[in-house]
């Protein structure tokens, strides 16, 4: 898709500017002036306000709203350094705030859900991303490929989510790949009503975040259809797939597909309250199929972890 040209960034922001709401304003402030926010943190601090780029990026996210007196002043002068015409920001402020739905389900934070969870605070934040993105998931059917030599091939989802507050335009997808991955070399597809953005990894982690970008902007309760991959293979033995949710409700439905020359003797489901709580709920799977595959189906997620485990031997 090709990119919007200046003119049609400031119609855009000028739309943005006259409607609101306030995080959206400012996000399409920031896109037209090309401005990083640790280039606006530093231009701030030159006048000498002072704010962190967390704070700049849970504000253009909607993650936040700027209420103190402090920030108010920031604001002020963020007018002055994106050239936007006096309270252009801080009226948008005076408005109520952009619309949550109320069926917003409970969340559990990264930390709890994911052993890396300080390298993957580290790239979402380098993604300039709250760990609440506003969206959480209505329904996801994920499909993994374990390849010849039992390595982790590639896997595919097809997910629909709810956003739970206006303005959110994109997903951020993770995936953490076996022992010895290079994320690095790891590719992300964007297969159905989405495109790729930004993405970081860390290569000791085996971690990879990648933005995927939507071509709308959801309102709170509005729901969004949309298909992404990861082709991997550079991992070594593969025996198990994860899958964290930060959110309960919803349903997922996870399919474990096997070469046929490389058969697992023995495969089976379980969940994990947390990434170091032992595991429960453990059930054999029969592996059949012409496809010789595995399944399970959660018709209502709980915050915590499901998977897939097998064995070799």
């Amino acid at each position: 898709m090709a990119r919007s040209t200046p003119r049609a960034a400031e119609a855009e922001l000028a739309q943005a500017l006259r409607t609101g709401p306030f995080h959206l304003a400012l996000r399409m402030a920031l896109s037209a002036r090309g401005l990083a926010l640790h280039r606006v943190q530093h231009r701030l601090a030159q006048r000498g306000v002072k704010v962190g780029v967390t704070s700049l990026s849970y504000w253009q996210q909607g993650a936040r709203r700027p209420c103190r007196p402090e920030s108010l002043r920031a604001v002020r002068v963020l007018e002055d350094v994106l050239d936007l015409p006096a309270h252009a920001l801080t009226r948008l402020l005076a408005e109520p705030p952009a619309r949550t739905a109320p069926d917003r389900p409970a969340a559990r934070s990264y930390r709890s859900l994911v052993e890396e969870s300080r390298v993957l605070e580290r790239l979402l934040a380098d993604l300039e991303s709250p760990e609440d993105g506003g969206l959480h998931t209505v329904c996801q059917l994920e499909r993994v490929l374990i390849g010849a030599h039992r390595e982790l091939r590639a896997r595919d989802s097809h997910h629909v989510v709810r956003a739970h507050r206006d303005g959110v335009d994109r997903y951020v997808a993770i995936h953490h790949g076996d022992p010895g991955c290079d994320p690095g070399q790891v590719a992300v597809r964007a297969t159905e009503n989405c495109r790729v953005g930004r993405v970081r990894w860390h290569t000791a982690a085996g971690v990879l975040v990648a933005e995927l970008l939507f071509d709308t902007r959801l309102r709170a309760g509005e729901t969004h259809v949309f298909r992404y991959g990861f082709d991997d293979g550079t991992g070594g033995t593969s025996s198990e797939y994860v899958r964290g949710f930060s959110f309960a409700g919803g349903q997922y439905v996870l399919q474990v597909r096997f070469d046929d020359a490389a058969l697992p003797v023995r495969c089976r489901r379980f969940t994990q309250a947390s990434a170091g709580a032992p595991r429960g709920g453990q059930q054999e799977l029969t592996l059949a199929g012409r496809h010789r595959g595995v399944h399970l189906v959660e018709q209502g997620v709980r915050p915590g972890i499901l998977g897939i485990a097998w064995d070799w031997s």
